[in-house]
């Protein structure tokens, strides 16, 4: 039983077919289609797909005008690519703690870090578990912050009543193939008003400019970001589940509540069923359990299980840019102990029941 598994039905199996029959495979009427799809579902905003969140990401922080020089506000607690893009723009993550109950970026200490350098905030939504959108958009606006949201993990999730890409500035998403809707790779970012979409276009395709008689220009360097009408379909047809998707995981996680052991020392994760889309269900295991052995002793049952993630300060890379061991202690205690178990839409509660069994076998 792996810990993430995509949910690909017949009819987008069917369509991906059609589309490669079609002989165009490049970004085409899916990509098009597949934007205006998103853009319902994001309250009518602008939103342009990509190959990867990652290059959301990245290209958000250019739209934003972040570059060298500049820092820009976030997580220790996070896949490495939240960072890593920061970095690539010539500018310098400022991590921040993370709140110990909702383990996302914690906004009262953001707020004190908070100097004249910091160009803009990029919070993330931990195993789909939004931010305050309130609290997030209070502080950037008290200090004329941009915000790119790292949704690479909550599409679906709701914060303050609105679908998570229908308010706020920069939003970006992931369709990696764990996640809650997936293209098999992609991403797509949603654009604030003052943003040109046509630049997004441009600089998601290497900046290129075509004319009318047949030449073209560059006047700013973009990315090989663009998705493929193949991928799109398969966005399409995943978009239009993502309701029935959303209810199952959330069912699945009220599963893992009502199954796992109350006096083994774990600690659950905040148990939101309105907000969050419940993209990973994560324990924290208790302090000093061998989590390896865990592991092992779990595939060895024939359950896969994950670590999302190891604290991203602490990897060598960014050791060699001065975070040390014990800058971030909450986020280093929770990279510690975290174990990310099987949640995903082809489970039934029986499953679940026997991912909570085994881990109270093999807890010490």
């Amino acid at each position: 039983m792996p810990f993430a598994r995509p949910s690909i039905d017949e009819a987008t199996i069917e369509q991906v077919v059609a589309v490669l029959r079609s002989g165009w495979l490049t970004g085409g009427p899916q990509v098009r289609a597949f934007e205006a799809a998103l853009a319902t579902y994001c309250g009518g905003r602008t939103v342009r797909v990509m190959n990867s969140g990652t290059a959301a990401l990245a290209l958000a922080l250019q739209l934003a005008d972040v570059g060298q020089g500049d820092v820009v506000i976030t997580t220790p607690l996070t896949w490495v690519a939240t960072a890593n893009v920061i970095v690539q723009a010539g500018a310098r993550p400022r991590f921040v703690d993370v709140d110990p109950v909702t383990r996302n970026l914690d906004l009262r200490l953001a707020a004190d870090a908070v100097t004249p350098e910091v160009r803009a905030i990029m919070p993330v939504d931990l195993a789909g578990l939004p931010v305050d959108r309130d609290a997030l958009y209070g502080l950037a606006h008290r200090h004329g912050l941009r915000v790119i949201e790292d949704a690479a993990q909550s599409f679906g999730a709701q914060s303050c009543g609105q679908p998570v890409g229908a308010t706020g500035d920069f939003v970006a998403f992931s369709f990696h193939a764990n996640k809650n809707i997936t293209t098999g790779e992609g991403g797509a970012l949603v654009l604030p008003p003052d943003m040109d979409p046509a630049r997004c276009e441009r600089l998601r395709l290497l900046g290129v400019q075509r004319f009318d008689d047949g030449t073209l220009d560059i006047d700013e360097m973009g990315f090989k970001a663009n998705m493929s009408d193949v991928a799109a379909v398969i966005g399409l047809g995943q978009l239009a589940r993502v309701a029935e998707i959303t209810q199952l995981r959330r069912m699945l996680a009220q599963d893992y509540f009502a199954g796992l052991p109350q006096d083994r020392g774990l600690v659950l994760p905040q148990a939101d069923f309105t907000g969050s889309n419940w993209h990973m269900f994560q324990v924290l295991l208790p302090d000093n359990t061998d989590r390896a052995a865990v592991i092992r002793a779990l595939r060895a049952l024939g359950i896969g299980a994950g670590v999302h993630y190891p604290a991203v300060h602490l990897y060598t890379a960014y050791r060699r840019l001065g975070y040390a061991p014990g800058d971030f202690p909450i986020a280093e205690n929770i990279a510690r102990r975290i174990l990310t178990l099987p949640l995903h839409p082809q489970m039934i509660t029986a499953d679940v029941l026997r991912v909570c069994d085994a881990l109270q076998k093999v807890l010490p």
